[in-house]
């Protein structure tokens, strides 16, 4: 496979090389799974990664838009009719003849991109797709031309041309005519023949004749079996026939190259716009695939800035290839990463024990940062946020080479030196990872040499990742802020790594104690004890592990923290939602209290008429005055005008008794009360809360004492009944124009006592504005104003008028 990578020729080879290491034709190799073509799974496999941030965000928004797409489709989209043109459009514009079966690939093509132009082509939604297709064309009287001239298979046509079909039916007619003869002469030697059957010998048709009767039947002989005992003879009676259709047949090839050699002369003109369209549906296929594979792989889109203070901020990140592992072998043993770098960092030294996953760590950054860089999505979790790296560089593995005489550090100081060549070469952001920095000689020496290159890639570099055993290069972090500390954390007790990578605290040292456990003699570990220094060490240890503790009790308090606040907002949502239940009742006791009050008040207007008709017959005695005015001193008793309601309660609460929420059931402490003494604030738990005095009771269930009295006019009541929506005080008035409204409505007004409710609608609004201008040109109309909402708001008007 090859990579493309747009770099000078002096650093393509360590660019490519870093690739390799960090096994990015792997990943490219699964990608292409997801292509549908085989020119698509060619692009996956070898493709330029972009050059600047602008084009990465390019391709970025194609596999979003083109992966939204896609899921909408039942199926998917499809590139069926799509093929590869570039051999055959290359044919054609040098002069060449395509295949019938060539030029039908060529018409299935400009069909398919047709169709899919159609379907994705959408400015608002797609942006970055619709520009690709912008300027295409799908040549379709071409497309028309090809498929009128080919039948299915590319077999030229009958209809192609006049001269094509007279020859091909004339050529029938003669075969049909040889057919018979033949037939004839079956009949008439059928004793001197083997078979019955018409074979084909070099083009011509033959009869099996029996070896020794040649010299009976007039003819040609073409050919014998192997065994001698039969002849395949051409009878005399058809060889002129043949010799006529031989050259009907090549007028037929001569018309049907003549038709081929123009349709490709076609295909040849147009060979610009064709080439351009197969690259357009190439990249949309690669956006369909990138999109595909990261919908595989459960990725999320990265943020992306070429800033040179942006962060390293990724999430759970799961190694694609190894999920690609997991997935195939039916397993779940991935390890996500996370890297927290922030923008003043340039160097992390990461340590810890060999199989720790440390080289799994740097692969899985590098990796991250060419996936966004290529427009795929990141699988990690969260929102994913990193700076754009023109460059990424590594050295990791063994480079000892026998055949190059190289050893081992050898090897890795040339690959180091082209990297530091490569960063001046090419300036841009650039990440560096260095695998086992400054490993294979002499430990103080090595230790020495990785310090100092360190610091050369804390000046250059954006970002250098490193793995060690140096412990020298974990107290770096201490004297320079642009260096950090990370480690695989180990499992002592069960000897084995958990390869999850612990930001901001350096690696333990275990080979002392991974020797203990494995059974290695306790003669040799406590001698290797000795030549250590051991004050040193376990003070070292001990910070670290010190480290590592206070990490396992903030990340614990974390946890324990996210828990409580699900559940604070669990209890939250209880509330609230047990608020609301307690609101709903209260409006429909007030709604039915509204309609008993009514239904009261219509009675008591419907006895008072009554009684009033009685007194106005002319047949009405002292007796009948008497008796209603009786029953009129009753209602009177039953609505006085100014009647007091005191609410006699036997508990007063104060701060700090102990009370019940109605609405919740919960127990509470009262903390303070509002200056009408109305409302009162109740501590329940952890929270607040500020109720009415009416929605609290003591622990024992008593309500709480109100001394205030409530007084009810009599004039009060008839406002409140004339504010209630009947049949008989609403109009309707939609549909009329507003000189026929008005007249409607000051006719209702005549006959109206109480408030009016007009119903306009909503609408253009004119209605609505024409009636309320008329109303306050009215000295009778006290005022007007939307009604309340459940009798319909806005498009409802309640019109007042003067006592």
């Amino acid at each position: 496979m090859e990579l493309r990578i747009n770099h000078d020729d002096s650093d393509n080879k360590i660019a490519i090389e870093s690739l390799h290491l960090l096994e990015w034709p792997t990943l490219c190799s699964h990608l292409a799974t997801f292509a549908v073509t085989q020119q698509g799974r060619q692009r996956c496999e070898s493709f330029n990664l972009p050059i600047d941030l602008f084009s990465t965000q390019d391709l970025l928004c194609q596999t979003l838009e083109i992966g939204s797409l896609d899921l909408t489709l039942d199926g998917g989209i499809s590139f069926q009719g799509v093929h590869d043109l570039e051999n055959i459009v290359l044919r054609c514009s040098k002069g060449g003849v395509s295949s019938g079966e060539d030029l039908l690939k060529v018409a299935e093509t400009l069909r398919s991109a047709r169709k899919l132009r159609k379907l994705i082509f959408d400015q608002l939604i797609r942006p970055r797709l619709s520009q690709l297709l912008l300027d295409i064309s799908t040549l379709p009287d071409l497309q028309k031309l090809l498929e009128f001239g080919l039948d299915e298979g590319g077999r030229i046509a009958d209809r192609a041309s006049t001269k094509l079909s007279e020859l091909r039916r004339h050529a029938n007619a003669v075969r049909l005519q040889r057919k018979d003869i033949l037939q004839d002469v079956i009949r008439k030697f059928s004793s001197l023949l083997q078979d019955n059957i018409i074979s084909e010998r070099y083009g011509r048709p033959v009869l099996a004749f029996k070896a020794g009767t040649s010299d009976q039947i007039k003819g040609m002989v073409h050919d014998s079996s192997a065994s001698g005992n039969t002849i395949y003879v051409e009878p005399q009676a058809v060889i002129s026939i043949g010799n006529r259709l031989a050259k009907i047949d090549s007028e037929i090839s001569e018309e049907e190259r003549r038709l081929l050699a123009s349709w490709s002369k076609e295909v040849g003109i147009n060979s610009d716009v064709i080439a351009h369209l197969g690259e357009i549906l190439l990249q949309i296929e690669f956006s369909l695939a990138r999109a595909r594979y990261s919908k595989w792989l459960n990725g999320v889109p990265p943020l992306l800035d070429d800033e040179e203070n942006t962060p390293f901020e990724i999430k759970d990140f799961r190694h694609p290839l190894l999920v690609w592992n997991d997935f195939h072998k039916k397993k779940s043993t991935v390890v996500p990463t996370s890297f927290d770098v922030s923008s003043d960092l340039r160097v992390v030294a990461i340590t810890g024990p060999n199989t720790g996953g440390k080289t799994v760590a740097l692969k899985s950054i590098g990796l991250a940062v060419l996936m966004a860089r290529s427009g795929l999505l990141l699988p990690c979790t969260g929102s994913p946020r990193l700076p754009w790296c023109k460059n990424v560089l590594a050295d990791i593995g063994d480079e000892q080479s026998l055949q190059q005489n190289l050893s081992t550090f050898s090897g890795h100081i040339l690959r180091i030196s082209r990297i530091l060549d490569a960063i001046a070469s090419s300036p841009g952001a650039t990440l560096v990872l260095l695998d086992e920095v400054g490993a294979g000689t002499d430990p103080s020496e090595g230790t020495a040499l990785a310090m100092a290159l360190l610091k050369i890639m804390a000046d250059r570099a954006r970002l250098t990742i490193a793995t060690t055993h140096f412990g020298e290069l974990k107290s770096l972090k201490y004297s320079d802020k642009r260096f950090e500390n990370a480690s695989v954390s180990f499992d002592s007790e069960t000897i084995k790594p958990t390869f999850h990578l612990q930001w901001g605290i350096p690696g333990r040292s275990n080979a002392i104690e991974i020797s203990k456990r494995l059974g290695l003699d306790i003669q040799v570990i406590e001698s290797a004890q000795k030549f250590i220094n051991p004050q040193n060490d376990d003070d070292v240890n001990q910070v670290i592990e010190g480290l590592e503790k206070q990490r396992e009790r903030q990340q614990s308090a974390a946890e324990d923290a996210a828990a409580l606040l699900a559940k604070t907002e669990v209890l939250h949502e209880e509330l609230l939602d047990r608020w609301h239940k307690q609101r709903k009742q209260s409006d429909e006791a007030n709604e039915k209290g509204r309609l008993k009050l009514e239904s009261s008040i219509r009675e008591g207007q419907k006895e008072v008429r009554h009684l009033i008709k009685r007194l106005r017959d002319q047949n009405a005695s002292g007796e009948t005055a008497r008796i209603a005015g009786q029953r009129l001193r009753q209602m009177e008793k039953g609505y006085r005008s100014n009647r007091q309601i005191q609410h006699m309660q036997s508990w007063t609460p104060k701060i700090g008794d102990k009370v019940r929420l109605s609405s919740i059931g919960k127990a509470g402490e009262i903390i303070s009360f509002s200056d009408d003494g109305m409302q009162l604030t109740v501590i329940c738990g952890v929270f607040r809360s500020t109720v009415s005095l009416t929605e609290v009771e003591s622990l024992e269930g008593q309500k709480a004492e109100i001394n205030t009295l409530v007084k009810v006019k009599a004039s009060q009541v008839r406002k409140n009944f004339s504010l209630v929506r009947t049949k008989k005080n609403t109009l309707d008035v939609r549909g009329l124009r507003v000189h026929e409204a008005e007249g409607v409505i000051e006719e209702k007004l005549r006959n109206c006592s109480g408030a009016l409710w007009v119903i306009h609608g909503i609408g253009s609004g004119k209605l609505k504005k024409g009636l309320r201008k008329w109303l306050d040109s009215l000295s009778y109309i006290e005022k007007v104003a939307d009604a309340e909402p459940h009798d319909g708001g806005p498009g409802c008007s309640v019109i007042w008028m003067v006592d």
